[in-house]
């Protein structure tokens, strides 16, 4: 009998017969490496979470603080103590431009085309995107409350609330971020994604109770900043910081229930936001 010659084997595919979730994971976490990696051979990159912030709550405290006062705030304590906790949402919110703008930038220089060629979850690329985001958040956050101990703010609540406040912060942080990604795969240059998410950040920020009570907008100005999610996350932050809130006054339900509305504003941006980057991504890989 003549002998038959085999075939040499190749190696199978390592993703056969393993659970998605496991899958998911596993692409989730290799990705979020490689973000964070980038970010330590580019430290400058972690300038809108870290030098940043520095800038604007001294700038606001020195500048705008002075003519703000105490009395700018109903009487109830001093601009710094007041500042802080808007600050927060602010240095929280303004990745999401940064997301966009990475997206793009990803999609420009063919990176995603490799990644569409493994057996790689769409929506894990997308997903550890945000997440290293996140983990750039909490430095944000982090340098945000050194400077404001530094000017004097204080944290007059429990640990406990103190830890609500952070975490509030940063999971509308998280939610606001996936913003980010739909711009970034709806734009088509990174010029374009920092311009649009300018565009946006910039009066969500600044038509909300952020940095001034909304009681002294003027009067067709003041729902909208009322209901302005920003307002809500610092309305919140101050309260369980213990610190001057006069949205307190306010008899609006975002302004009473503040944590509450918070939690609403992120939940709804996460499944408004989410599936709809994910679908997007889908869209462009195909």
């Amino acid at each position: 009998m003549t002998a038959i010659a085999l075939a040499p084997r190749t190696p199978s595919d390592t993703t056969v017969g393993r659970n998605p979730l496991a899958l998911f994971v596993t692409d989730v976490w290799v990705l979020t490496k490689r973000s964070l990696i980038r970010i330590r051979r580019e430290p400058e990159t972690l300038s809108d979470v870290t030098i940043q912030p520095v800038l604007f709550v001294l700038m606001f405290a020195y500048v705008f603080g002075g003519a703000i006062g105490g009395s700018g705030i109903g009487g109830s304590g001093n601009y710094h103590a007041y500042l802080i906790s808007g600050m927060l949402g602010m240095s929280l919110a303004q990745t999401a431009p940064g997301t966009a703008v990475a997206i793009v930038s990803d999609m420009e220089t063919g990176l995603i085309d490799r990644f569409r060629s493994l057996p790689m979850s769409r929506a894990a690329v997308l997903t550890a995107r945000t997440i290293a985001d996140l983990l750039t958040q909490v430095i944000g956050a982090g340098v945000v409350a050194l400077v404001g101990l530094a000017i004097g703010w204080r944290i007059n609540g429990t640990a406990g609330q103190a830890i609500e406040a952070f975490a509030l912060a940063l999971l509308f942080g998280y939610a606001f971020t996936w913003v980010g990604v739909t711009l970034g795969m709806v734009l088509r240059s990174p010029e374009a994604a920092q311009q649009t998410g300018f565009i946006i950040f910039l009066p969500l920020t600044f038509i909300s109770s952020a940095f001034v009570p909304t009681q002294s907008m003027p009067g067709w100005l003041q729902p909208v900043a009322e209901w302005n999610p920003m307002s809500s996350l610092a309305a919140a932050c101050r309260q369980l910081f213990g610190n001057p809130n006069p949205a307190a006054a306010v008899h609006v339900w975002p302004a009473q229930h503040p944590e509450l509305a918070v939690l609403c504003w992120a939940a709804g941006l996460l499944v408004v936001f989410a599936p709809l980057a994910v679908r997007l991504y889908g869209n462009k890989v195909r």
